[in-house]
């Protein structure tokens, strides 16, 4: 596996591998690599002739309260998990890299899809999001992108736009990885004291008994948010930012009852570490 850090040498790189007719697959990281990261590697190496996977803490996705000196970044970790899950070159750029100019060119997905859930609270975020991954689907030219369920409503914006922008590529969305006690893998996972640990299982466990109770027959929304929202609530430590539904794709209002696939999402802080998880119901 090469490490790459520059525009210039994967735009070579993209060039010759374009040429000699292979496809290309692309995992767009913001680094502190994890299983969840693993498994899109490995569905990207076995699913294409070379694979790229960008490392880059994004700053134009972090809103001037959040994280961004602190975010963890683990480079020689990162590089060692992605060349045993198969890739062919890490692209690890600077921010000057990917963000040449002092002003601006933005790439915004607007409409509901943006301002529901985490688009909310974070209005500048997924404009950021949709913007760095455009330079990185004009770099690496992918045949196909790889990213994680657990980040449902990124995953939904990233479709909207390479429908809208016409990207010649197709979107795979893999499915959440969980700990053992079904905590989603999350790089913020690492937050967590242990006793907040233990009181964020709490996520995964009331999503599944509104799965269970969707199964079972229940198709009132407002009934299974609340199902939701009541279980998460039993766990003193848990600090509600949203328990929410919306319909797939556009995350447009939730049918009062049930006939489309719809998103359950939750965003939860233990501490101060905000906790986001999902489940479809289809």
């Amino acid at each position: 596996m090469k490490l790459v850090k520059t525009v210039a040498e994967l735009q070579a790189i993209v060039k010759e591998v374009k040429k000699s007719g292979k496809t290309i697959g692309l995992v767009p990281t913001m680094g502190a690599l994890h299983e969840g990261h693993a498994s899109l590697i490995k569905a990207a190496h076995a699913e294409n002739d070379f694979t790229i996977v960008s490392d880059f803490v994004n700053p134009t996705q972090f809103g001037p309260t959040e994280d961004l000196d602190a975010y963890p970044r683990t480079l020689d970790h990162d590089c060692e998990l992605a060349e045993d899950m198969g890739a062919d070159v890490l692209f690890a750029p600077s921010p000057k890299e990917m963000y040449p100019s002092k002003d601006m060119t933005w790439v915004e997905v607007t409409g509901d899809i943006t301002k529901v859930l985490c688009g909310r609270t974070r209005p500048i975020h997924f404009r950021g999001v949709a913007t760095v991954v455009s330079k990185l689907f004009n770099l690496a030219q992918p045949d196909k992108a790889y990213f994680g369920q657990k980040d449902a409503q990124q995953a939904q914006v990233l479709k909207r736009m390479v429908k809208d922008l016409f990207f010649p590529l197709e979107i795979r969305v893999m499915p959440i990885i969980r700990e053992a006690d079904g905590l989603a893998k999350s790089s913020r996972n690492v937050y967590l004291n242990p006793a907040e640990r233990k009181a964020a299982v709490i996520l995964n466990q009331a999503l599944k008994k509104a799965k269970e109770a969707y199964a079972a027959g229940e198709k009132d929304s407002k009934k299974l948010v609340a199902l939701t929202t009541e279980m998460i609530q039993s766990e003193p430590m848990s600090d509600i930012d949203y328990v929410e539904m919306y319909q797939l794709p556009e995350l447009t209002p939730a049918e009062e009852k049930i006939t489309v696939p719809h998103l359950l999402a939750v965003a939860v802080k233990f501490g101060t570490t905000r906790l986001i998880d999902n489940i479809i119901l289809e």
